[in-house]
């Protein structure tokens, strides 16, 4: 596997949709990559030099992309912003609710959790 900005990349894809498993890189940006870096986007990552593999670790600094680590702290920090600040978002994201305007009567179960049921519960029936 290649090891780029700490992520083992998988070695039996081509490298586009392998870089594409770096958080804060899509397709669009893996293409874009393999364009600055001069590596052919057909090749897999198994295939590639080790002189490749620290040109495309140059094409990420070069194009000046957040990615992992510092993205992950960025959106958190973002986030908090929100929260501190009092927005409705903000308090949306506090809540575990979707903060994007989407229906939760029925939907939502991913950033609700699982359903519970309010009620009587357990207990003698008289």
């Amino acid at each position: 596997m290649a090891r780029i900005v700490g992520v083992d990349i998988p070695r039996n894809k081509k490298v586009p949709y392998s870089l594409s498993y770096i958080h804060g890189i899509g397709l669009t940006t893996a293409l874009q990559l393999c364009k600055e870096a001069n590596v052919d986007k057909d090749a897999r990552v198994q295939d590639l030099t080790e002189e490749q593999v620290v040109a495309i670790r140059n094409a990420i600094a070069n194009l000046g992309l957040k990615v992992e680590g510092e993205l992950r702290s960025q959106v958190a920090m973002n986030i908090k912003t929100l929260k501190d600040a009092g927005a409705y978002r903000g308090l949306r994201h506090r809540r575990g609710l979707p903060a994007n305007g989407q229906r939760t009567k029925t939907n939502a179960r991913t950033r609700k959790g699982k359903k519970r049921t309010i009620g009587l519960g357990k207990g003698s029936a008289v």
